[in-house]
């Protein structure tokens, strides 16, 4: 019978410096090398019985890995603040002041910039990039559809405001992104609710439609009916997405029975999956465009 891995009852459920386990006598570097123990990065292992998200790797590297002037930073420091965070594999954004030392790290994505008084707070022994400048380096790294769907999670959980990222990016203008964060800011909504919702109506403005309503609430007679993704509610145009917790058979009916209920009240509910987005996104723009132009005539007409 194979001999059970040493699990010292100081390392469970923990994350640790291999090599500081080692030199305290807790583990061999052969019991490293045990299924008790997953490895993280370079020297850092956890509990093979920790679930390991991107958040516990966040605060492995914020914590062992990195130098005490650098911060995670990114969608990494957005997933840390609660935002819906990236696959656990993927790699963890640091952001590294122009003139510390640390070479590529596997497991780390690492960005080099200035890093001002104010820019780093920290979060449960963990140093982030502030809610301002992660915002900020978000809009400089990513596209602009990507660091919206991120600044929109920012906003919903009050991690910041609208006035805030402004004033941050004015203070400074002519310093690469600045545009960019306003851009992104200018796109930005408080009200999505997901992800794609965010991705949908991004896309949807820059292809040119007017801007929708978020989680807009239709009412009859003081009676709530329904609250849709997107709408343009003048011209009772709305779009709906389907996600994946569609999965409740129950919720489904609900949601359709209630969209039943619009479509007798004359509105042009539209759906769109993950799919239809990710491959036929042309199309369904242009059935979005072909029902405000269509309800647009109605109205002029009347």
């Amino acid at each position: 019978m194979p001999k059970a891995p040493r699990r010292p009852p100081q390392l469970r459920g923990r994350v640790f410096r291999g090599s500081t386990a080692v030199s305290r006598g807790l583990l061999s570097r052969n019991d490293l090398r045990s299924s008790a123990w997953r490895p993280l990065f370079r020297d850092i292992y956890a509990d093979a019985t920790l679930q390991v998200t991107h958040r516990v790797r966040c605060a492995a590297v914020g914590r062992l890995l990195i130098p005490p002037e650098a911060a995670v930073a990114g969608r990494s420091a957005a997933a840390v603040y609660g935002c819906p965070a990236p696959p656990a594999t993927e790699p963890v954004d640091v952001l590294v002041p122009r003139a510390a030392r640390i070479g590529p790290t596997a497991g780390l994505r690492i960005h080099h910039g200035e890093i001002e008084q104010g820019d780093t707070v920290d979060r449960a022994g963990v140093r982030v990039t502030s809610p301002a400048r992660t915002c900020w380096d978000l809009a400089l790294w990513l596209d602009v559809v990507e660091a919206v769907v991120v600044l929109d999670g920012m906003l919903a959980r009050r991690l910041t405001d609208v006035s805030t990222l402004r004033e941050y990016a004015l203070d400074r203008a002519g310093r690469r992104g600045w545009r960019s964060l306003l851009r992104a800011v200018d796109l930005a909504d408080a009200g999505a609710e997901s992800p794609q919702e965010s991705r949908i109506r991004v896309r949807l403005v820059l292809a040119g439609l007017p801007r929708p309503q978020t989680q807009w609430v239709v009412a009859d007679h003081c009676r709530f009916v329904a609250r849709l993704d997107l709408a343009w509610p003048e011209l009772k145009v709305a779009v709906e997405y389907d996600g994946l917790w569609h999965d409740d058979p129950e919720q489904f009916h609900r949601d359709r029975r209630r969209l039943n209920r619009l479509l007798g009240d004359e509105w042009i509910v539209l759906h769109v999956t993950a799919k239809r987005l990710r491959d036929d996104f042309d199309g369904f723009l242009a059935e979005v465009r072909a029902a405000l132009r269509a309800r647009a005539r109605s109205v002029r007409c009347r």
